[in-house]
């Protein structure tokens, strides 16, 4: 079995992580057999590349000549990439024993390009993690939630969520991911930078008719905001504005009347935020809303060009929640995946 994982290059992208690389790639190393080992380095201006070379002299590293963030410093590091598979792993992530051996037969399966493992919290392990959970999906608005967490809300772990699915994205924290694909899918909108970059990916994959799956057999461990915490004004900046890219380039239809019903919920947003004395974080929301119509130009070309390049796919829906998550989570209280209206989702 190990000859398998030959053809998986796990990938990790590192910016300033050497305490990082220190903790979590010993588990690493050991529970991946034969799987090759890249560290695509965002030029940190740490020493974490020294590290690397004193430490891992197997592990191969790619520098990048500035750091192109999360979206652009994969896309520039995996072009000197060659494998069927790119295994995406953030470097404050721990694996656990027999981690590759489950999202490695899962993507076996027909027309599945794409995989997450079951993600817990590092911190508490009893609940899972709030980037990616136990697999994504999106709302008629363009929100994103997850098996495990809505919003804020995160479940604990009852193994309830212990069966694989079809979802709608992956999480970018852990993603095994067939490299043809990526590419022909356009890679990551460095635009991004980073947040919901790989969301904006899957949703294309999904235009493609791709499958994409959660498989709960494999299980890792997310420190989360190893870069950005996720009290960060700078995050919430980029999470409103890429929400916005994300739904202009690919919400197919209404698009002008979900561009309107989101201005009017962030607006609400800032409000509350406002109202809490979070001035930095109404900031954000503010500057990411004039940040999204400076690119409305850009996002309108990029949309007409995919609507173009899709045509010839039939689009694969799986995992759309055509209900109102904010209406569910606020207003009728809603806590749990579960206890959604699964009448509601594709």
């Amino acid at each position: 079995m190990e000859n398998d994982f030959k053809d998986i290059a796990i990938v990790l992208l590192n910016w300033n992580g050497r305490k990082f690389l220190e903790d979590f790639l010993p588990p690493l190393v050991q529970h991946s057999a034969t799987a090759k080992l890249i560290v695509i380095d965002n030029a940190s201006s740490d020493d974490s590349v020294a590290y690397l070379k004193a430490n891992y002299p197997k592990i191969e590293i790619v520098i990048n000549p500035e750091n192109y963030g999360f979206a652009g410093g994969y896309n520039e590091g995996l072009k000197q990439v060659n494998a069927p598979y790119y295994l995406l792993i953030n470097t404050d992530v721990e694996v656990s024993e027999n981690w590759l051996k489950p999202l490695y037969d899962r993507i076996q399966m027909q027309n599945i390009v794409a995989v997450q493992p079951k993600i817990l919290s590092y911190a508490k392990p009893s609940h899972f993690e709030h980037a990616g959970a136990a697999g994504g999906y999106i709302d008629k608005n363009g929100f994103i939630f997850c098996r495990g967490r809505i919003f804020d809300l995160v479940e604990e772990d009852t193994h309830q969520y212990d069966y694989a699915e079809e979802v709608f994205w992956t999480s970018g924290a852990c993603m095994l991911i067939e490299r043809k694909a990526f590419w022909e899918a356009g890679a990551f909108d460095a635009a991004f930078f980073a947040h919901m970059e790989e969301i904006d990916l899957c949703w294309r994959l999904k235009r493609m008719g791709h499958q994409l799956w959660i498989e709960p057999n494999s299980t890792v461990y997310h420190v989360g905001g190893g870069t950005l915490n996720y009290d960060s004004p700078r995050k919430t900046y980029l999470n409103y504005r890429n929400s916005l890219f994300m739904l202009t380039k690919n919400s197919r239809n209404f698009l002008i009347l979900r561009i309107l019903i989101r201005m009017a919920l962030d607006g609400l947003a800032g409000l509350q935020v406002l109202s809490q004395g979070k001035f930095k974080f109404f900031t954000a929301i503010l500057k990411a809303h004039f940040s999204f119509y400076g690119a409305v130009p850009k996002l309108v070309r990029q949309r007409a060009a995919l609507k173009k390049q899709m045509s010839n796919y039939t689009y694969n829906d799986k995992g759309w929640y055509t209900g109102n998550i904010i209406w569910a989570k606020f207003v009728k209280k809603i806590k749990k995946f579960e206890d959604l209206n699964q009448r509601l989702f594709r």
